[in-house]
C-alpha cells in the first residue's frame, strides 16, 4: 500500500473548504486514501478547530511558523489559502522546509514579493500549483486545446456581478487589489493561457457606485486594454455593482475565420469553421496537484507559481496604469 500524500492547510476559510471537499472526493473514489490532512492553521482558532474536526487533522495552529516548526518533517505539501494581503513569509519558509506548494490566487499584491517567492521555489526545487481552476475545466480547457496554436486577432473577457457583504476584506482595495486582481484574475489567466504573454496594459477604473458607499474602496467598474506579445489585442471588463441578476462571465476570441465564445459552453461560429476537440475530462485542480506530488510528475500541474505570478502581474500593472493614467509594461518572466 502506497502512503497518502500528507498535507497541511494554512488558512481554513471558504476556499480552503472547497479544496477540502475535492480532496475528500478523491479519497472516497479511491480504493486506498490518496491524501491525508495532517495539520491546519488559521488566525481564528475556532475556525481552525472546526476545519480540523471536519477532516481529521490532529495538528491545530494559529501561527504558520509554529506549524512548520512542528509538522514540516512529516508533511509533503502545504495548501496556502489566505487572502492576497496575508501572503507574508509562509511560502518561503515552506519551500525551505522542502514542501510542495498549492497557493491560492492571486498569489501576491506586490510583484516584488512574488519574485522573491518564485526565486525561493526555484532554489528549493519544489513543485507549485496556483488556484486557477478554469484551466482544469471544460469548456475553458477545451478552448485552450482548440486555440493555443492558432493566430488570434482579438479577445475579450467580461465578469459582471456583485460583491461580498459589509466588513469583508474584499471591499478594501489595499487588501484585495480590487475585483480585477482578486476575482476576474481567473478570466485574465485564461486569456493569457490562450493568447500568450501580455506585454502592456492600459486601464481606466470607475467609482460611480463605490463613492457613495463609505466602506467600499475598490473600484466598482474596471476596463483594461491588453497588448499581447503575439500581436493580438484584447480587453477585460469587470464590475461589482450588480445587486441582483444580470451577471456575466465569459470570454470571446476572434480568429480570421471564426469566433469562439467561452462561458458555460463552448460555441464556435460558424459551427463548421473549426473541428471541436474532445471535452476535457481529466483531473480537477486538486487531483492534479496531489497526483503530481505523489508521482513527482510536474506535467499534471497546468499553472505553476511562475504562471500564476505572470497572471497577477497583469492586474498589478493595470492598477498602476489606472493610477498613473499611462500604459504600463507588464512583467512576464
Amino acid at each position: 500500500m502506497s502512503q497518502p500524500v500528507r498535507v497541511a492547510f494554512v488558512g481554513t476559510g471558504g476556499i480552503a473548504g472547497s479544496h477540502l471537499k475535492q480532496l475528500v472526493k478523491m479519497n472516497d473514489a479511491s480504493a486506498e486514501p490518496l491524501v491525508q490532512i495532517a495539520a491546519v492553521c488559521d488566525v481564528d482558532e475556532t475556525r481552525a478547530s472546526a476545519f480540523a474536526e471536519s477532516c481529521g487533522a490532529t495538528g491545530i495552529y494559529t501561527d504558520h511558523r509554529t506549524l512548520l516548526d512542528k509538522e514540516a518533517d512529516e508533511l509533503d505539501a502545504l495548501y496556502i489559502c489566505v487572502p492576497p494581503f496575508a501572503h507574508a513569509d509562509v511560502e518561503i519558509l515552506a519551500t525551505q522546509a522542502g514542501l510542495h506548494l498549492f497557493v491560492e490566487k492571486p498569489v501576491v499584491l506586490e510583484l516584488d514579493q512574488g519574485l522573491q517567492i518564485l526565486e525561493a521555489i526555484r532554489a528549493a526545487g519544489v513543485m507549485s500549483s496556483v488556484g486557477y481552476t478554469l484551466r482544469y475545466r471544460h469548456p475553458w480547457r477545451t478552448a485552450r486545446d482548440l486555440l493555443h496554436e492558432r493566430q488570434i486577432a482579438m479577445l475579450s473577457a467580461d465578469r459582471w456581478g456583485g460583491m461580498p457583504g459589509e466588513g469583508h476584506w474584499w471591499r478594501d482595495y489595499n487588501k484585495s487589489g480590487g475585483q480585477l486582481h482578486e476575482q476576474t484574475t481567473h478570466q485574465v489567466d485564461c486569456m493569457r493561457w490562450v493568447a500568450g504573454d501580455v506585454v502592456t496594459v492600459f486601464a481606466r477604473y470607475g467609482h460611480q457606485v463605490a463613492q457613495s458607499i463609505p466602506s467600499l474602496s475598490v473600484p466598482d467598474s474596471q476596463i483594461v486594454v491588453l497588448e499581447f506579445a503575439s500581436g493580438a489585442v484584447g480587453y477585460v471588463s469587470t464590475s461589482c455593482v450588480l445587486r441582483q441578476g444580470g451577471g456575466l462571465n465569459q470570454m470571446q476570441v476572434l480568429l480570421e475565420d471564426a469566433r469562439i465564445d467561452v462561458g458555460r459552453e463552448l460555441i464556435i461560429q460558424p459551427e463548421d469553421a473549426l473541428a471541436m476537440p474532445a471535452a476535457y475530462d481529466g483531473d480537477d485542480i486538486d487531483g492534479a496537484f496531489i497526483r503530481a506530488v505523489a508521482s513527482g510528475d510536474r506535467s499534471h500541474i497546468l499553472c505553476d507559481y511562475e504562471e500564476g505570478l505572470k497572471t497577477a502581474a497583469v492586474s498589478i500593472a493595470a492598477n498602476q496604469s489606472a493610477a498613473s493614467g499611462q500604459a504600463v509594461h507588464c512583467w512576464n518572466g
